[in-house]
C-alpha cells in the first residue's frame, strides 16, 4: 500500500497536538492529525471542562441548599442528573463544533482513527469508517496522553469500577460512591457528588489527601470534607472488592485499625494515570520509553528518534492541558528559530474544589526537600475583606520568600477565586519582581486579590542566618 506524505504527522489531537496542527498548517505546512476518539483530546470532552462544568452544577446546588444564608428564600431542592448531564454534553457539543472549525480556518486535516507506527515517521491507521490508509511524515509528533489506572486488586476490574469518564455520564444519584485515590480527580469528584446528595467515602492510601501538598494544606481540605460529610480512610488499602459498581459492591479494606467491610453502591478509581504508549508500535520507530512507560524526552522534548516530539502527559510531562499547549509553544519555537527549553518553567495548577486550591512555585515540602532557605507569610482568608463580603472566609493564602533576597519561591493559596489570584503572583514570578513589588501596590477594593497585600506585609524580615525553616 503506498503512504501519503505529509509534512507533518501528528498522532493525538489532545491541547499539543491540535494546536501544533493549526500553527504548522495556518504556515503552509500540508498538516495532519490522526486522532483515535476525542476530537480535541480529553479536555474538552471527558476531562477539564466537563467536570468543571458538572462541579459548578454541583455548586449551584449547594447554595441553592444554604440559600437562606444569604437571605434569599427557596423552596425544596432536588438535583436531576440527566438534566446535569445534558448540560454538560451541550457545552461538549459546542466545543468540538469550534474545534472543527478550527481545523477548517487553519488548513489541516483530521482523520480518525487507530494509528500504530510500522516504520520510523511511518503509520498505518485504521478508520473509524473501516478503511486502512499508510501516512507519512517528515516531521512527527506523538500527544497521546494518559488513561486511568487500575490497580491490580482481587475483583476489582470485575467490579466494572467508574473512571472519571463514566462518571461524567451518570444520569442518577449514587447513593453511597466510594471514591478510591486522594489526588485532584478523586477530590473534585467526592465534593461534587457529596453536593449533588450522595453519600461519599473516599479510601486513600496515604497519609493524607493531596500527597505532594504541605500537611497544612491537606488538613485544610480534609476539614472542608468533615464539615461536609465526605468519610476520609488516610492510611487505608484496598484489599479485595466484590461485586458490581452500580449495583451493590462490598470493598474489604485494611488500615491501622484492621480490617473492615464498607459496602457502598457506585466505585470511582482514581489513584492514578497510565501513558497510552503501548499499543502505538514504536518500537518500530527508535523511540524509548522509561520504566513507566512514558516516552523519553530532552528538555527540548525531542525524542531518542530524530525528528520525532512527544507532547503533554505521554512524554512525562506535568498532567495539565497548560502544560501540553506550552509544550507545543516551546517545540514550535525551537523549530522557528527559537531557543527554549522546559528547564525552570513556572507551572501552576489549581484545584476545583469550592473552595479552590491553587499553588504556583514552591511549597515547604519541596522547599526544604531542596534545601532551600525560606521566610514563610501566612494570612488566614478571613483577613481578606473580599472573602468577609462574600460570607467565605474558610482558608489561607501563604508565600514563600527567599531568605538571600526578596524573590517569591512559592504561593499557594485555598479560598475563593484562588486560581486567579494565583495568576497575579505568577505574573510577578515571571517578571522577576520581589515580593515587595504586590506589598506595595495598589490594589483594587474589595477584590480577593486585595489580600496580597496583606499577606507579603506579613513576610518576616531577612534573617542573617538564611537557615531554612
Amino acid at each position: 500500500m503506498s503512504a501519503t506524505q505529509y509534512e507533518i504527522l501528528i498522532i493525538g489531537s489532545g491541547a499539543g497536538g491540535k494546536v501544533m496542527a493549526w500553527m504548522m498548517a495556518s504556515a503552509g505546512k500540508r498538516t495532519t492529525v490522526v486522532e483515535r476518539r476525542l476530537i480535541g483530546g480529553a479536555c474538552p470532552n471527558i476531562a477539564c471542562l466537563p467536570s468543571k462544568n458538572i462541579i459548578h452544577s454541583a455548586e449551584v446546588a449547594h447554595l441553592a441548599r444554604h440559600a437562606a444564608e444569604y437571605g434569599v428564600r427557596t423552596g425544596p431542592i432536588s438535583v436531576d442528573m440527566t438534566g446535569v448531564r445534558a448540560r454538560k454534553r451541550q457545552m461538549v457539543d459546542g466545543l468540538v463544533n469550534m474545534h472543527l472549525d478550527k481545523y477548517k480556518a487553519s488548513g489541516a486535516e483530521l482523520l480518525m482513527g487507530e494509528a500504530r507506527f510500522i516504520a520510523p515517521k511511518t503509520v498505518e491507521v485504521h478508520t473509524n469508517d473501516g478503511a486502512v490508509r499508510v501516512l507519512t511524515g517528515e516531521q512527527v509528533f506523538i500527544n497521546i496522553g494518559t488513561h486511568a489506572e487500575i490497580p491490580d486488586v482481587p475483583g476489582l476490574r470485575a467490579a466494572k469500577p467508574l473512571t472519571h469518564i463514566e462518571a461524567l455520564e451518570l444520569d442518577h444519584l449514587p447513593e453511597h460512591l466510594i471514591v478510591l485515590g486522594g489526588g485532584f480527580v478523586g477530590i473534585e469528584f467526592a465534593q461534587a457528588m457529596r453536593r449533588f446528595g450522595s453519600r461519599v467515602t473516599m479510601i486513600v492510601r496515604g497519609p493524607q489527601l493531596t500527597r505532594s501538598e504541605d500537611p497544612d494544606v491537606a488538613q485544610a481540605l480534609l476539614d472542608l470534607f468533615h464539615d461536609e460529610g465526605i468519610d476520609v480512610l488516610l492510611d487505608t488499602d484496598l484489599l479485595e472488592v466484590a461485586g458490581v459498581s452500580g449495583d451493590r459492591m462490598r470493598l474489604r479494606v485494611e488500615n491501622s485499625q484492621g480490617e473492615s467491610v464498607l459496602e457502598g453502591s457506585h466505585l470511582l478509581i482514581a489513584t492514578g494515570r497510565v501513558p497510552n504508549t503501548q499499543t502505538l508500535g514504536l518500537d518500530k520507530t527508535g523511540v524509548e520509553l522509561d520504566g513507566q512507560g512514558y516516552i523519553k524526552v530532552n528538555d527540548r522534548l525531542e525524542t531518542t528518534a530524530p525528528g520525532i516530539w512527544a507532547l503533554g502527559e505521554c512524554a512525562g510531562s506535568p498532567q495539565f492541558t497548560h502544560v501540553s499547549e506550552n509544550d507545543c509553544q516551546i517545540v514550535y519555537a525551537n523549530l522557528t528559530g527559537g531557543n527554549r527549553t522546559t528547564k525552570g518553567r513556572i507551572v501552576p495548577f489549581c484545584l476545583f474544589t469550592d473552595p479552590e486550591l491553587a499553588r504556583v512555585g514552591l511549597n515547604e515540602v519541596e522547599a526544604r526537600k531542596q534545601g532551600i532557605a525560606y521566610r514563610l507569610a501566612k494570612v488566614p482568608m478571613q483577613s481578606v475583606l473580599r472573602a468577609r463580603a462574600l460570607g467565605e472566609t474558610r482558608g489561607f493564602m501563604k508565600a514563600l520568600i527567599s531568605t538571600d533576597n526578596d524573590e517569591i519561591l512559592g504561593f499557594t493559596s485555598f479560598g475563593p477565586h484562588a486560581g486567579e489570584v494565583m495568576a497575579v503572583v505568577q505574573t510577578a514570578m515571571l517578571g522577576k519582581l520581589p515580593y515587595t513589588a504586590l506589598r506595595d501596590a495598589i490594589m483594587t477594593h474589595p477584590t480577593m486579590a486585595e489580600g496580597l497585600t496583606g499577606l507579603f506585609a506579613a513576610v518576616p524580615a531577612r534573617s542573617r542566618t538564611g537557615v531554612a525553616r
